[in-house]
């Protein structure tokens, strides 16, 4: 369960960011925290930092609880989701209760496989979500919900009772009418990589 501080933050409060990478990949072929030699880690750490959120979190799954292992570099939080393979779920837990550890009152949630969104993209969001009365903020790509998506924390709790399977956040955050959504296919395509790019030809 994740604890929830009774006093109400700032609305500036400090922002963790989330690198879901635990899955095995089963589609692409190897976890895609390997992708492209890491350069797709990589890419989500810099996004996120330069986008203003610290610490970045990667929570891991598939590659084992080894950060080295997976290429994660020295200087990143990580967390393991044990129970990775239940779900996308799984590692979302683990990221909120990771982050309910820090002084982080929001999180911005980034699936390793979204390479081409970038720091402007996560700065954009997250402005959006602290300045809205919900503190829920998410990019939208051609018309398309993406991510990143900023949560308030006041909302940890809820996500983290109701994820389930491989729904992650998706069940809470659909019911909300107060989300504020981003452009930001001016930067990036928002799209994520399921396979290999020569067999999605």
């Amino acid at each position: 369960m994740v604890s929830v501080p009774e006093s109400t933050p700032p609305p500036d409060g400090p922002c963790a960011g989330l690198v879901l990478t635990a899955g095995a990949g089963t589609r692409y072929g190897m976890p895609k925290t390997l992708a492209e030699g890491g350069a797709w880690l990589r890419a989500a750490i810099a996004a996120l930092r330069e986008g203003g959120c610290a610490p970045v979190i990667v929570v891991l799954g598939a590659t084992g609880p080894d950060p080295a292992a997976a290429g994660v570099p020295d200087d990143v939080t990580t967390v393991w989701a044990a129970d990775w393979a239940t779900g996308l779920s799984a590692s979302l837990r683990a990221g909120l209760a990771a982050a309910a550890r820090t002084p982080a009152r929001y999180v911005a949630i980034m699936p390793v496989d979204t390479p081409d969104v970038g720091a402007v993209c996560v700065a954009r969001v997250l402005a959006a979500a602290r300045a809205a009365e919900s503190g829920l903020a998410r990019a939208v790509f051609f018309t398309t919900p993406g991510h990143p998506v900023v949560i308030n924390h006041k909302h940890w709790t809820s996500i983290f009772t109701s994820a389930a399977g491989d729904s992650g956040a998706r069940t809470y955050l659909h019911s909300r009418a107060d989300m504020v959504f981003v452009t930001c296919d001016d930067v990036a395509t928002g799209m994520d990589h399921d396979v290999p790019a020569s067999t999605a030809l």
